[in-house]
């Protein structure tokens, strides 16, 4: 290495690279444009041990790299070059000579901006220069509790929420002109976005990455996203990140055989080989491979200011075995189907995201029943903060698939999940997968009739909401989107011309905001004193009721999963007095058939469910309520 450092690369940079402890990477791999001696140009860096020979091609040499290889940095297995006189906006790839003389042209792993597919070149961007205006909202994250603060997260799929026309989306700044009022009118208080790191294939979602440090260029430019993100946070809305470090896709210009070897993939094809996605996973065991995802991982909190990352595909980065046919079956050091050098990957992970940003969101989407997902890792946990309850979600959307007569039998999917909800950080997701390749959609996984679809749907959201865990909804959810969800299309706004649409979002923002006005349905939810069965066992009526506790508030929930009206249903409750009805999901304003107002119930000294006190309600079919006690 030429005087001990290279245009501002030195051997620290890179030693602590090579041992996998390089957590901002990004400041000196990939291009950074700026002065040095005097002459401003762009510096080019690229990790590519096993290339004879690494050229940088692009416009300002018409594509031929002869005039600029770069310089291999000792056994850093890095190559650089300095171009003088170059700018922000140059389209560039590296051209890399293998080992065996093959010439492969690929996009810079660490690019902060791609050409528009079908585009493939990456192009030189500065993030730098952003006149960001949160403050106050990163320095009030540090006073506000994550765990006993109501978390009611929108997921959003950018290029469908609304669009201008196929294939014409918004811009970022565009998206956050409409989306970020209605997620605050409708009382959100985070917005998940599926993944925005640069992605061939718009049908993939955003999940097979070619570019992992570029917001895809489909919606603008990076510091447009840095404006929808600076503008949630003026509103009071966090940001999480869709993550996806388990796997890439193998289009020519990725990671695939980046230097002519599997180097971002492990050689063993069993193992690097994803057959059911068509992907490649990344080798957990290499030490570069961990500075490459951590630091990504850092990137997006530090450059963009994202408030948290959901982990993607969690169960299958550690599991060897996971969708694969036995003939692909590897095993471990100890003869396990676990992947220890993934599991080491993700403790090293939460480790250092929360030592850079003790207050961000870590969030695994894990379907395994894993232990101690959200225990730290000095516990012996993964050190995730939250993780989805796949267990919930399955097994309610699978009784409420079911044909009310038959929901008695199978009494036991609407209460297993008090058995184990106290057992890690949860969210209750709704999420994109539970919408799409046939399963249709929420309002039409219920039975029955147009009206009773409806009904089920709104009882099914009151105990979604009240169950003890934090929440996500895909987009549409809350108005009835009927159909599946379309990636090609934006959401069926029109829906909202009919007064069942429009009463079902009404419902779902009055729900919305009773939650976050309501601390017994939050502000408790890893303790299990906060949860109380009032009746476990009604199958035979398919009715639930329990009681949620916050520190100084007690609310009341009822249920009836049945099409049956229990006109003068009892329920015992914990203590004497007046119970308030903030929620009944039969309202007419919301859709339902009840022509009355909200309630209000004196208890009497009426012994039942155990209880001194009880009161009696009217439960009509599919009914939820929530009451307070005054």
């Amino acid at each position: 290495m030429v005087n001990m450092e290279f245009f501002g690369i030195t051997e620290e940079d890179l030693y602590l690279f090579n041992k996998g402890v390089s957590h901002h990477s990004y400041r000196f791999l990939g291009t950074h444009p700026g002065y040095w001696d005097d002459t401003y140009g762009v510096r080019f860096a690229v990790w590519a041990p096993n290339a004879r020979e690494v050229r940088v091609i692009g416009n300002f040499n018409h594509w031929q790299g002869d005039s600029h290889r770069m310089e291999r940095l000792g056994t850093t297995g890095v190559f650089a070059l300095f171009v003088p006189h170059l700018c922000e906006g140059e389209l560039y790839k590296f051209e890399l000579i293998g080992s065996n003389g093959q010439i492969i042209r690929k996009a810079d792993p660490y690019a902060f901006q791609s050409e528009l597919r079908p585009g493939t070149a990456s192009i030189v961007a500065n993030l730098d220069g952003f006149a960001w205006s949160d403050g106050d909202w990163i320095t009030g994250k540090h006073d506000k509790s994550v765990y006993t603060n109501p978390m009611l997260i929108y997921e959003a799929h950018a290029g469908s929420w609304k669009i201008k026309g196929k294939e014409d989306f918004y811009t970022y700044e565009q998206l956050g002109n409409d989306l970020i009022p209605y997620l605050a009118e409708m009382g959100y208080t985070h917005l998940e976005f599926m993944p925005l790191a640069e992605h061939p294939l718009d049908q993939s979602w955003g999940y097979q990455v070619t570019g992992f440090y570029s917001a895809t260029s489909r919606y603008g430019s990076p510091k447009g996203l840095m404006r929808l993100i600076d503008d949630c946070h003026a509103h009071g809305i966090g940001v999480i990140l869709d993550w996806v470090p388990g796997h890439f896709c193998k289009d020519s210009h990725g990671l695939r055989l980046f230097d002519g070897t599997p180097l971002f993939e492990g050689a063993d094809g069993k193992r690097a080989e994803l057959p059911l996605w068509g992907t490649l996973q990344f080798d957990f065991s290499k030490q570069e491979i961990l500075s490459f995802l951590i630091s990504n991982a850092i990137f997006w909190l530090d450059m963009f200011h994202i408030d948290g990352l959901r982990v993607d595909a969690v169960a299958n980065m550690l599991n060897l075995h996971m969708d694969k046919p036995p003939e692909m079956y590897t095993y471990n050091e100890y003869g396990g189907k676990e992947n220890l050098h993934a599991l080491r990957f993700l403790k090293q992970l939460n480790e250092n995201v929360f030592h850079y940003y003790p207050d961000a969101l870590m969030l695994a989407e894990d379907s395994t029943a894993w232990p101690a997902v959200t225990s730290p890792t000095y516990m012996g946990g993964l050190g995730f903060n939250f993780k989805w309850n796949m267990g919930w979600m399955n097994d309610m959307l699978r009784y409420m698939e079911l044909e009310p007569h038959d929901r008695s039998r199978h009494h036991h999917l609407i209460t297993f999940s008090l058995t184990y909800a106290f057992s890690e950080n949860y969210v209750l997701p709704l999420s994109h997968d539970e919408v799409v390749h046939g399963k249709r959609s929420l309002l039409n996984k219920m039975p029955g009739d147009y009206e009773q679809k409806f009904a089920q749907l709104r009882l099914f959201y009151g105990y979604w909401m009240t169950h003890p865990g934090k929440k996500l909804l895909f987009m549409g959810g809350e108005f009835g989107q009927f159909d599946e969800w379309k990636d090609g299309d934006m959401l069926d706004w029109m829906l909202l011309e009919y007064e069942s649409h429009r009463s079902m979002r009404q419902y779902v923002h009055t729900l919305n905001h009773v939650y976050l006005e309501t601390p017994s349905l939050w502000e408790r939810d890893r303790d299990p004193g906060c949860f109380e069965w009032i009746d476990v066992h009604n199958a035979e009526h398919s009715v639930i009721s329990f009681i949620r506790c916050g520190e100084s508030s007690i609310s009341l929930i009822a249920a009836n999963f049945s099409g049956n009206a229990y006109d003068s249903y009892r329920v015992g409750v914990p203590e004497e007095g007046s119970y308030s009805t903030l929620i009944d999901s039969t309202l007419q304003q919301y859709g339902g058939p009840a022509d009355r107002g909200l309630q209000t119930y004196s208890s009497e000294p009426v012994a039942w469910h155990g209880r001194n006190q009880s009161i009696s309600i009217q439960l009509p079919p599919f009914a939820f309520m929530l009451l307070i006690l005054k």
